[in-house]
């Protein structure tokens, strides 16, 4: 049973009867669909960048691994629906799944900057020591102080920074973070300053 890769209905015949695109003309919207999604995704990732850079949450490294896991399961997915619509195979499932993974990215941004724009909490103050630093050289840069937990069943805490603040801090400084809980309820970190 060949089905429509636009639509998605059974083909009975040369054109669809639901959306009348022949199988080439079906294959190249879809193309073109898919493109201009994975372009919106990718747009999303990019948005996040600076929700995060404004409004770092304490779990920032694994927002970034599961940004990373859904941004790889979205292109991948569209490559392989690529391949698909070019043997005429079926094409619905993947499509389901890619398109369901699109708003990911645009959600995630959205959350960390309303959990942060929109927090007036006071901030609570936790003193700790740092552990180590670490810098990410390029055209992203990153930086964290590693410093020792203050919740319980967490060892360490990479707290992110400004790459000019990494140089304020060396290892073994006291340090007062100001942590606030956020609207949504994550934790991000509003200033850190030595103790």
């Amino acid at each position: 049973m060949r089905r429509c890769l636009d639509c998605g209905a059974e083909l009975t015949s040369e054109t669809c009867e639901n959306c009348g695109l022949t199988p080439a003309e079906a294959e190249a919207v879809l193309r073109r669909r898919l493109l201009n999604r994975t372009a919106i995704y990718l747009l999303g990732t990019v948005a996040f960048l600076p929700a995060a850079h404004f409004y770092p949450p304490l779990e920032l490294d694994a927002m970034f691994i599961f940004l990373g896991v859904a941004s790889f399961v979205v292109v991948g997915s569209a490559v392989w629906i690529d391949f698909r619509a070019r043997r005429q195979a079926s094409v619905e499932a993947l499509k389901r799944v890619c398109y369901g993974l699109l708003p990911v990215s645009w959600l995630l941004a959205s959350l960390l900057f309303v959990n942060g724009r929109f927090d007036s909490a006071p901030p609570v103050v936790h003193t700790t020591v740092v552990v180590g630093k670490f810098s990410m050289p390029g055209m992203l840069r990153t930086s964290r102080l590693v410093v020792h937990s203050w919740r319980p069943g967490v060892r360490f805490e990479r707290v992110p920074l400004s790459p000019g603040e990494l140089d304020r801090f060396q290892k073994g400084d006291a340090v007062e973070i100001r942590v606030q809980d956020g609207l949504i309820g994550i934790p991000w970190v509003s200033a850190v300053q030595r103790k």
